[in-house]
Protein backbone atom coordinates (compact mmCIF):
# COMPACT_ATOMS: atom_id res chain seq x y z
CA UNK A 1 0.00 0.00 0.00
CA UNK A 2 1.43 3.39 -1.02
CA UNK A 3 2.54 5.79 1.69
CA UNK A 4 -0.08 8.51 2.18
CA UNK A 5 1.76 11.84 2.34
CA UNK A 6 0.36 15.30 3.02
CA UNK A 7 2.21 18.41 1.88
CA UNK A 8 1.36 21.24 4.28
CA UNK A 9 2.10 24.48 2.47
CA UNK A 10 2.09 23.83 -1.27
CA UNK A 11 4.48 26.52 -2.43
CA UNK A 12 7.82 26.16 -4.20
CA UNK A 13 9.34 23.52 -1.93
CA UNK A 14 6.07 21.77 -1.13
CA UNK A 15 4.98 21.37 -4.74
CA UNK A 16 8.42 20.16 -5.83
CA UNK A 17 8.79 17.61 -3.02
CA UNK A 18 5.22 16.40 -3.41
CA UNK A 19 5.62 15.88 -7.16
CA UNK A 20 8.93 14.06 -6.64
CA UNK A 21 7.24 11.68 -4.19
CA UNK A 22 4.35 11.12 -6.62
CA UNK A 23 6.88 10.08 -9.26
CA UNK A 24 7.94 7.32 -6.88
CA UNK A 25 4.37 6.13 -6.32
CA UNK A 26 3.41 7.88 -3.07
CA UNK A 27 -0.21 8.98 -2.62
CA UNK A 28 0.23 12.72 -2.11
CA UNK A 29 -2.32 15.30 -0.98
CA UNK A 30 -1.41 18.99 -1.17
CA UNK A 31 -2.68 21.71 1.18
CA UNK A 32 -2.31 25.27 -0.02
CA UNK A 33 -3.89 28.57 -0.95
CA UNK A 34 -6.75 29.10 -3.37
CA UNK A 35 -4.35 30.83 -5.79
CA UNK A 36 -2.20 27.74 -6.09
CA UNK A 37 -5.24 25.47 -6.29
CA UNK A 38 -6.49 27.45 -9.30
CA UNK A 39 -3.06 27.51 -10.97
CA UNK A 40 -2.55 23.76 -10.70
CA UNK A 41 -6.13 23.05 -11.73
CA UNK A 42 -5.45 24.93 -14.97
CA UNK A 43 -1.90 23.84 -15.75
CA UNK A 44 -1.13 20.75 -13.72
CA UNK A 45 2.18 20.46 -11.88
CA UNK A 46 5.59 20.38 -13.59
CA UNK A 47 8.93 19.88 -11.87
CA UNK A 48 12.33 20.23 -13.52
CA UNK A 49 15.94 20.52 -12.43
CA UNK A 50 19.30 21.65 -13.80
CA UNK A 51 20.31 18.03 -14.43
CA UNK A 52 17.55 17.54 -17.02
CA UNK A 53 14.52 16.31 -15.06
CA UNK A 54 11.27 17.48 -16.66
CA UNK A 55 8.12 15.80 -15.37
CA UNK A 56 4.51 16.92 -15.71
CA UNK A 57 1.60 15.70 -13.58
CA UNK A 58 -1.83 16.43 -15.11
CA UNK A 59 -4.31 18.34 -13.00
CA UNK A 60 -6.62 15.32 -13.00
CA UNK A 61 -4.02 13.34 -11.02
CA UNK A 62 -3.55 15.96 -8.30
CA UNK A 63 -5.23 15.98 -4.90
CA UNK A 64 -5.18 19.63 -3.83
CA UNK A 65 -7.09 20.95 -0.82
CA UNK A 66 -7.51 24.23 1.01
CA UNK A 67 -9.04 22.68 4.16
CA UNK A 68 -6.64 21.02 6.60
CA UNK A 69 -9.31 18.45 7.52
CA UNK A 70 -8.40 16.68 4.26
CA UNK A 71 -5.08 15.66 5.85
CA UNK A 72 -6.72 13.53 8.55
CA UNK A 73 -5.93 10.18 6.85
CA UNK A 74 -2.26 10.90 6.06
CA UNK A 75 0.47 8.56 7.34
CA UNK A 76 3.01 11.36 7.09
CA UNK A 77 2.74 15.11 6.66
CA UNK A 78 5.61 17.26 5.42
CA UNK A 79 5.45 20.85 6.64
CA UNK A 80 6.85 23.39 4.19
CA UNK A 81 5.12 26.59 5.31
CA UNK A 82 7.18 29.71 6.04
CA UNK A 83 8.65 29.71 9.54
CA UNK A 84 6.44 32.61 10.59
CA UNK A 85 3.37 30.43 9.97
CA UNK A 86 4.54 27.41 11.97
CA UNK A 87 2.74 28.27 15.22
CA UNK A 88 -0.61 28.64 13.48
CA UNK A 89 -0.28 25.55 11.28
CA UNK A 90 0.83 23.46 14.28
CA UNK A 91 -2.44 24.26 16.08
CA UNK A 92 -4.43 23.35 12.97
CA UNK A 93 -2.53 20.09 12.48
CA UNK A 94 -3.03 19.11 16.11
CA UNK A 95 -6.78 19.27 15.58
CA UNK A 96 -6.71 17.41 12.24
CA UNK A 97 -4.26 14.53 12.78
CA UNK A 98 -4.20 11.56 15.09
CA UNK A 99 -1.14 10.42 17.01
CA UNK A 100 -0.14 7.85 14.37
CA UNK A 101 0.85 10.47 11.78
CA UNK A 102 4.51 11.37 11.46
CA UNK A 103 5.25 15.08 11.00
CA UNK A 104 8.37 16.20 9.13
CA UNK A 105 9.54 19.81 9.04
CA UNK A 106 11.25 20.76 5.76
CA UNK A 107 11.61 24.42 6.66
CA UNK A 108 14.32 27.03 6.97
CA UNK A 109 15.69 27.87 10.40
CA UNK A 110 16.39 25.69 13.41
CA UNK A 111 13.37 26.00 15.71
CA UNK A 112 10.35 24.80 13.75
CA UNK A 113 10.47 21.17 14.90
CA UNK A 114 10.22 22.25 18.55
CA UNK A 115 7.17 24.39 17.75
CA UNK A 116 5.44 21.48 16.01
CA UNK A 117 6.32 19.06 18.82
CA UNK A 118 4.86 21.35 21.49
CA UNK A 119 1.53 21.35 19.65
CA UNK A 120 1.59 17.59 18.96
CA UNK A 121 3.47 15.91 21.83
CA UNK A 122 2.06 12.46 21.03
CA UNK A 123 3.20 12.47 17.40
CA UNK A 124 6.60 11.62 15.99
CA UNK A 125 8.01 14.94 14.76
CA UNK A 126 11.19 14.81 12.67
CA UNK A 127 13.43 17.69 11.60
CA UNK A 128 14.55 17.86 7.99
CA UNK A 129 16.01 20.27 5.51
CA UNK A 130 16.24 20.77 1.78
CA UNK A 131 19.57 22.02 0.47
CA UNK A 132 18.60 22.97 -3.07
CA UNK A 133 16.80 26.03 -4.39
CA UNK A 134 13.40 25.79 -6.10
CA UNK A 135 12.07 28.64 -8.24
CA UNK A 136 8.37 29.00 -8.91
CA UNK A 137 7.98 30.37 -12.43
CA UNK A 138 4.20 30.26 -12.85
CA UNK A 139 1.78 28.03 -14.76
CA UNK A 140 2.44 25.20 -12.31
CA UNK A 141 6.20 25.06 -13.01
CA UNK A 142 8.81 24.54 -10.26
CA UNK A 143 12.51 24.36 -11.10
CA UNK A 144 15.38 23.13 -8.90
CA UNK A 145 18.28 25.26 -10.03
CA UNK A 146 21.02 24.23 -7.59
CA UNK A 147 22.52 21.01 -6.25
CA UNK A 148 21.80 19.61 -2.80
CA UNK A 149 19.97 16.93 -0.84
CA UNK A 150 16.79 16.42 1.07
CA UNK A 151 17.96 15.35 4.55
CA UNK A 152 15.61 14.03 7.26
CA UNK A 153 16.22 12.76 10.78
CA UNK A 154 17.10 9.07 10.73
CA UNK A 155 13.94 7.07 11.51
CA UNK A 156 12.04 4.08 10.03
CA UNK A 157 9.91 6.31 7.80
CA UNK A 158 13.03 8.02 6.45
CA UNK A 159 14.18 4.83 4.72
CA UNK A 160 10.72 4.42 3.23
CA UNK A 161 10.73 7.98 1.89
CA UNK A 162 14.15 7.42 0.33
CA UNK A 163 12.63 4.80 -1.96
CA UNK A 164 9.94 7.20 -3.17
CA UNK A 165 12.51 9.90 -4.00
CA UNK A 166 14.61 7.61 -6.20
CA UNK A 167 12.32 7.83 -9.24
CA UNK A 168 13.02 11.57 -9.62
CA UNK A 169 16.73 11.12 -8.75
CA UNK A 170 16.24 13.63 -5.93
CA UNK A 171 19.35 13.39 -3.71
CA UNK A 172 18.21 12.12 -0.31
CA UNK A 173 19.90 11.21 2.96
CA UNK A 174 19.08 10.34 6.56
CA UNK A 175 21.08 11.90 9.38
CA UNK A 176 21.13 11.27 13.11
CA UNK A 177 22.35 14.77 14.09
CA UNK A 178 19.87 17.17 12.52
CA UNK A 179 20.81 20.05 14.81
CA UNK A 180 24.23 19.99 13.20
CA UNK A 181 22.68 19.70 9.72
CA UNK A 182 20.28 22.60 10.33
CA UNK A 183 22.97 24.98 11.53
CA UNK A 184 25.22 23.92 8.65
CA UNK A 185 22.35 24.68 6.25
CA UNK A 186 21.58 27.98 7.97
CA UNK A 187 25.19 28.98 7.36
CA UNK A 188 24.58 28.52 3.61
CA UNK A 189 21.15 30.16 3.79
CA UNK A 190 22.76 33.38 4.96
CA UNK A 191 23.16 34.04 1.25
CA UNK A 192 19.36 34.35 0.94
CA UNK A 193 19.23 37.95 2.16
CA UNK A 194 22.29 38.92 0.10
CA UNK A 195 20.66 37.54 -3.02
CA UNK A 196 17.34 39.19 -2.18
CA UNK A 197 19.04 42.58 -1.73
CA UNK A 198 21.08 42.20 -4.92
CA UNK A 199 18.07 41.74 -7.19
CA UNK A 200 20.05 39.41 -9.49
CA UNK A 201 20.31 35.65 -10.02
CA UNK A 202 22.24 33.43 -7.60
CA UNK A 203 24.87 32.46 -10.14
CA UNK A 204 25.54 36.09 -11.12
CA UNK A 205 25.60 37.20 -7.48
CA UNK A 206 28.00 34.49 -6.30
CA UNK A 207 30.28 35.20 -9.26
CA UNK A 208 30.99 38.70 -7.86
CA UNK A 209 33.50 39.02 -5.01
CA UNK A 210 31.82 41.98 -3.31
CA UNK A 211 28.62 40.05 -2.75
CA UNK A 212 30.60 37.01 -1.60
CA UNK A 213 32.44 39.18 0.92
CA UNK A 214 29.07 40.27 2.33
CA UNK A 215 28.10 36.63 2.76
CA UNK A 216 31.49 35.82 4.28
CA UNK A 217 31.00 38.56 6.90
CA UNK A 218 27.63 37.07 7.89
CA UNK A 219 29.12 33.61 8.08
CA UNK A 220 32.07 34.67 10.25
CA UNK A 221 29.67 35.92 12.90
CA UNK A 222 27.59 32.76 12.60
CA UNK A 223 30.65 30.50 12.87
CA UNK A 224 31.79 32.30 16.03
CA UNK A 225 28.37 31.79 17.62
CA UNK A 226 28.18 28.15 16.49
CA UNK A 227 31.63 27.47 17.92
CA UNK A 228 30.68 29.10 21.22
CA UNK A 229 27.57 26.90 21.35
CA UNK A 230 29.70 23.81 20.65
CA UNK A 231 27.56 22.78 17.68
CA UNK A 232 29.41 20.51 15.21
CA UNK A 233 29.12 21.41 11.54
CA UNK A 234 28.67 19.13 8.56
CA UNK A 235 30.05 19.39 5.05
CA UNK A 236 27.05 20.17 2.84
CA UNK A 237 29.12 21.58 -0.04
CA UNK A 238 32.47 20.74 -1.63
CA UNK A 239 34.04 23.21 0.81
CA UNK A 240 34.11 22.47 4.58
CA UNK A 241 31.86 24.89 6.47
CA UNK A 242 34.71 26.45 8.46
CA UNK A 243 36.56 27.34 5.24
CA UNK A 244 33.64 29.07 3.54
CA UNK A 245 34.40 32.70 4.49
CA UNK A 246 38.01 32.43 3.33
CA UNK A 247 37.03 30.76 0.04
CA UNK A 248 34.26 33.30 -0.62
CA UNK A 249 36.74 36.15 -0.22
CA UNK A 250 39.07 34.89 -2.95
CA UNK A 251 39.45 36.97 -6.14
CA UNK A 252 36.89 36.08 -8.80
CA UNK A 253 39.27 34.24 -11.10
CA UNK A 254 40.61 32.09 -8.25
CA UNK A 255 37.15 31.44 -6.79
CA UNK A 256 35.80 30.31 -10.16
CA UNK A 257 38.66 27.82 -10.47
CA UNK A 258 38.68 26.43 -6.93
CA UNK A 259 34.97 26.54 -6.08
CA UNK A 260 33.41 25.54 -9.37
CA UNK A 261 30.82 23.23 -7.70
CA UNK A 262 29.45 26.24 -5.80
CA UNK A 263 28.69 27.89 -9.15
CA UNK A 264 26.93 24.83 -10.60
CA UNK A 265 23.74 26.86 -10.51
CA UNK A 266 21.05 27.38 -13.12
CA UNK A 267 21.13 31.06 -14.25
CA UNK A 268 17.40 31.25 -13.44
CA UNK A 269 17.87 30.31 -9.78
CA UNK A 270 16.98 32.87 -7.11
CA UNK A 271 16.74 32.64 -3.34
CA UNK A 272 13.43 32.00 -1.61
CA UNK A 273 13.80 35.37 0.12
CA UNK A 274 14.02 37.13 -3.26
CA UNK A 275 10.83 35.31 -4.23
CA UNK A 276 9.09 36.39 -1.01
CA UNK A 277 9.96 40.04 -1.64
CA UNK A 278 8.92 39.73 -5.28
CA UNK A 279 5.50 38.49 -4.17
CA UNK A 280 5.11 41.08 -1.41
CA UNK A 281 5.37 38.52 1.42
CA UNK A 282 7.14 38.70 4.76
CA UNK A 283 10.51 36.99 4.58
CA UNK A 284 12.18 34.48 6.88
CA UNK A 285 15.00 36.85 7.81
CA UNK A 286 14.10 36.50 11.51
CA UNK A 287 14.60 32.73 11.22
CA UNK A 288 17.97 33.10 9.46
CA UNK A 289 19.93 36.20 10.49
CA UNK A 290 17.75 36.49 13.60
CA UNK A 291 18.80 33.00 14.73
CA UNK A 292 22.47 33.97 14.40
CA UNK A 293 21.87 37.15 16.41
CA UNK A 294 20.09 35.22 19.18
CA UNK A 295 22.68 32.42 19.35
CA UNK A 296 25.48 34.98 19.50
CA UNK A 297 23.74 36.89 22.31
CA UNK A 298 23.25 33.67 24.30
CA UNK A 299 27.03 33.28 24.37
CA UNK A 300 27.99 36.91 25.00
CA UNK A 301 28.82 37.69 21.38
CA UNK A 302 27.62 40.39 18.99
CA UNK A 303 26.51 39.92 15.38
CA UNK A 304 26.37 43.48 13.99
CA UNK A 305 26.60 42.46 10.31
CA UNK A 306 23.64 40.11 10.68
CA UNK A 307 21.76 42.89 12.47
CA UNK A 308 22.49 45.31 9.62
CA UNK A 309 21.42 42.88 6.93
CA UNK A 310 18.26 41.98 8.85
CA UNK A 311 17.38 45.67 9.01
CA UNK A 312 17.92 46.11 5.26
CA UNK A 313 15.66 43.15 4.47
CA UNK A 314 13.00 44.50 6.82
CA UNK A 315 13.16 47.82 4.94
CA UNK A 316 12.82 45.92 1.65
CA UNK A 317 9.69 44.23 3.02
CA UNK A 318 8.23 47.72 3.40
CA UNK A 319 9.14 48.72 -0.15
CA UNK A 320 12.79 49.67 0.33
CA UNK A 321 15.69 48.98 -2.02
CA UNK A 322 16.33 45.53 -3.46
CA UNK A 323 18.95 46.40 -6.09
CA UNK A 324 22.18 47.02 -4.18
CA UNK A 325 25.43 46.61 -6.08
CA UNK A 326 27.96 44.42 -4.32
CA UNK A 327 30.26 47.30 -3.44
CA UNK A 328 27.33 49.35 -2.07
CA UNK A 329 26.15 46.53 0.15
CA UNK A 330 29.66 45.77 1.38
CA UNK A 331 30.24 49.43 2.27
CA UNK A 332 27.01 49.50 4.28
CA UNK A 333 27.76 46.42 6.36
CA UNK A 334 31.33 47.58 7.03
CA UNK A 335 30.19 50.86 8.59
Amino acid sequence: MALRVGIIGAGSIGCYVGAALMMGGAEVSFLGRERMAAELAEHGLRISDFRGLNHHIPATQLRFYTDIAAMADRDCVIVTVKSGDTEAIAVDLASALDARATIISLQNGVGNTAVLKRAMPSNTVLPGMIAFNVLQSGKGCFHAGTDGEVIIQDAPITEELAGYFRASATPFAANADMRSVQWSKLLLNLNNPINALSGIGLKDELSQRAYRCCLAALQREALAAIKAANIPLQKLTAVPAEWLPAVLGLPDFVFKRLAQPMLAIDPLARSSMWEDLERGRKTEVEWLNGEVIRLAAEHGLAAPVNEQVRALVQLAEEGGRRDYRGDELLAIIRT
